[in-house]
């Protein structure tokens, strides 16, 4: 850790050097490899134009340095700069034609402009001169995962973890497209192969642990956890993901112990303080859960789950104000999140602005049509301002993709009695006793008053009587 402190303390001494001798216009000469250090310094926070900046005056000074022509591509590429970017990438060809760098950075431009042929094309180039092939089979996979040709993607990932087993980013897109093509099961014998050959590979316990939890075999995926961790007891990835098979197992306070363990030997991350926030949301202490959720927040500003997450704990703690707030800087980071809308929606009903909510709804219906809950929320929203005729409305296009499901069916019998046309709620009523009997206790949240609660139950239990 001194080290890092010097090297942190160095760089900066450096950055404050090169930026007075920039504003006084002093003469600047640094060596290739202290150039390097400012453009990296400058890309790790972001300041791409300052990272360009100093490219030029490096390719000033060192105009055939194919190192430096690479630094700028990269920053181009940040910047969206891609043609610049690509046309450096092809002077820098000229000069060494068979730097692997050159190709994959050109792969991974053209992937972005949605290339994906000429970008499969120039990773096919850098596997002449690569020495970690891995990689470039990696990312010849995400080109093709990107054009849905899942079975070469799956072989690319294959190839990948044949050249490096440790390659985790190959590991888990394999699972990902295994799932995607039906073939999740058939692969666990793969990498059982790859624990015959070598038992004591944690890479290859840990991703048969993905996949047995992709599988929803929890029990299995945490026996493939605990191998991997017993190998290599400082294995992050494995603790934090043993944590997300106990949380798909409801097992709460054994997911934080997991999230724990992760953060001792990794760190902190915003993802793991995330998921310590979810877990003491779902065990119903809300303050820790915001307490962790602003953690990560503040070590990510651009998490979205987190601010989410945060948003969520205060609105179960009725603070819908506040609520409100961390929600919108959810929905901000991602505005194609139908559970970011929905949340947004109820926030914004619950402080009583029913023009926002309503069009909040609307947003979430777009984004997800087939979420049932969006379109029950939606319509109660109307049903409690006594727009029963919209509510039902509502509930009609709800049902277009689900037309036997029951919860629609109450719901609809709800409004259409709450609007007085019994006949039609009963037809509904019968059908929705039909579907599932046992939720009809719904009903009896909308008619609070005990006589209208006695001739509902009148008729549920006549039907009972003759049809069940």
């Amino acid at each position: 850790m001194a080290g890092n402190f010097k090297k942190k303390r160095g760089d900066n001494d450096l950055i404050k050097h090169f930026e007075e001798s920039l504003k006084k216009q002093e003469g600047l000469f640094y060596d290739l490899e202290t150039y390097e250090r400012i453009i990296d310094h400058y890309v790790d926070f972001g300041k791409y134009h300052k990272a360009l900046r100093a490219c030029e005056l490096a390719m000033d000074q060192y105009p055939f340095s194919v190192e430096i022509m690479l630094d700028k591509a990269q920053v181009l590429s940040n910047i969206e700069a891609y043609d610049e970017a690509i046309e450096l990438l092809d002077k820098a060809m000229s000069f060494q034609p068979s730097e692997p760098e050159i190709y994959i950075m050109r792969g991974s431009i053209l992937s972005l402009l949605g290339q994906f042929e000429a970008s499969i094309d120039a990773y096919e180039h850098a596997l002449l001169f690569s020495d970690h092939k891995d990689d470039v089979y990696y990312n010849m996979g995400l080109s093709y995962q990107s054009m849905d040709k899942h079975q070469k993607a799956i072989r690319c990932y294959k190839l990948a973890i044949e050249e490096n087993i440790h390659n985790e980013n190959a590991l888990y897109e394999l699972a990902y497209c295994l799932d995607v093509v039906e073939e999740l099961e058939s692969s666990i014998a793969y990498y059982k192969q790859f624990i015959d050959a070598d038992p004591y590979s944690h890479a290859a316990w840990y991703n048969l642990g993905i996949v047995y939890n992709k599988l929803g075999q929890f029990e299995k995926a945490l026996d493939a956890y605990e191998f991997a961790i017993a190998i290599d007891e400082t294995f992050a990835s494995a603790h934090f993901n043993m944590g997300n098979t106990l949380m798909n197992m409801s097992e709460q306070i054994k997911a934080l112990d997991a999230y724990r363990k992760t953060h001792e030997v990794e760190g902190p991350s915003p993802e793991t303080y995330c998921c310590m926030g979810a877990a003491y949301e779902q065990i119903g202490q809300h303050e820790l859960g915001l307490r962790y959720y602003q953690k990560s927040a503040k070590l990510d500003n651009l998490y979205d789950d987190a601010w989410f997450g945060a948003g969520i704990c205060l609105g179960k703690q009725e603070k819908w104000y506040e609520s409100l707030h961390f929600l919108n800087k959810a929905l901000k980071l991602d505005s194609e999140n139908p559970k970011y809308w929905q949340a947004v929606a109820e926030a914004e009903f619950k402080v009583g602005n029913i023009i926002s909510s309503l069009d909040a709804y609307e947003e979430a219906s777009i984004l997800d049509p087939q979420d049932k809950k969006n379109w029950l929320d939606w319509s109660l929203v109307h049903y409690e301002q006594e727009n029963y005729d919209q509510a039902i409305e509502l509930i009609l296009s709800g049902m277009e993709d689900k037309p036997d499901d029951a919860d629609y069916h109450y719901r609809l019998t709800a409004y259409l009695i709450s609007s007085g046309k019994y006949k039609e709620a009963f037809n509904y009523l019968e059908n929705a006793l039909i579907l599932d009997f046992e939720k009809h206790t719904v009903l009896f949240d909308f008619f609070p008053k005990l006589e209208t609660q006695k001739a509902l139950f009148k008729i549920i239990d006549q039907f009972r009587k003759d049809n069940l």
